[in-house]
């Protein structure tokens, strides 16, 4: 998995919920959403995140269970736009 794009999702992630980076900085596994969650993202995050995503790579999140599912980790995110990115497929 391309460690650019690793970076470049978690600067999107961050600036769209408009969050700051966790001490210690964001893990590729890190779960995002839930009581867990160092950065506790809700369903409006998820909206700004997918909207941003949609412009950066071209791939519309349409689905909430999807997008829910994508959005898990940095690490799922990456996959689920390396599946449905064209620019991003090798």
């Amino acid at each position: 998995m391309s460690s650019d794009l690793i970076a470049d999702l978690k600067t999107l992630v961050l600036e769209a919920a408009e969050k700051t980076e966790p001490e210690g900085g964001l893990t590729d596994d890190e779960v995002l959403f839930g009581p867990d969650a160092r950065l506790a993202l809700d369903s409006l995050d998820a909206l700004q995140i997918s909207m941003a995503i949609q412009q950066r790579y071209g791939v519309r999140m349409p689905d909430s269970k999807d997008t829910r599912r994508a959005l898990t980790s940095i690490a799922h995110l990456a996959e689920h736009l390396r599946q449905h990115a064209p620019s991003l497929k090798e």
